[in-house]
């Protein structure tokens, strides 16, 4: 499984559900969504600033992932940036891919 970063901002409809019925159960349906593709949720976190939480999630592929956020962010409560997280190995991986490349005006 791949690791994903989940940046959740609340809109105002979602950070109404907040304060009704609190930060746990918040939590408690992040991961009913996150296990419902097959994923599992590592950590959420609430944040102060633009972000209003923080949650790292293994799921099985890009496609159960985008299923999840997508299903969350039609639920009008918040919008998700999803990123990609990557290990040390992979990205060693990927430093020794050989690959072709010219930059502009070359």
């Amino acid at each position: 499984m791949s690791k994903y970063l989940l940046e959740v901002k609340y809109t105002l409809d979602g950070i109404r559900g907040v304060k009704a019925k609190g930060g746990a159960a918040r939590v408690a349906a992040a991961t009913e969504l996150i296990e419902s593709v097959g994923g599992k949720l590592d950590c959420f976190y609430f944040a102060f600033g633009e972000t209003d939480a923080y949650l790292v999630a293994d799921f099985p592929d890009n496609v159960s992932a985008a299923a999840a956020t997508q299903t969350a962010n039609a639920g009008g409560g918040v919008k998700i940036r999803t990123v990609v997280l990557l290990t040390a190995a992979e990205i060693d991986a990927a430093a020794s891919k050989t690959s072709t490349y010219r930059p502009p005006g070359s």
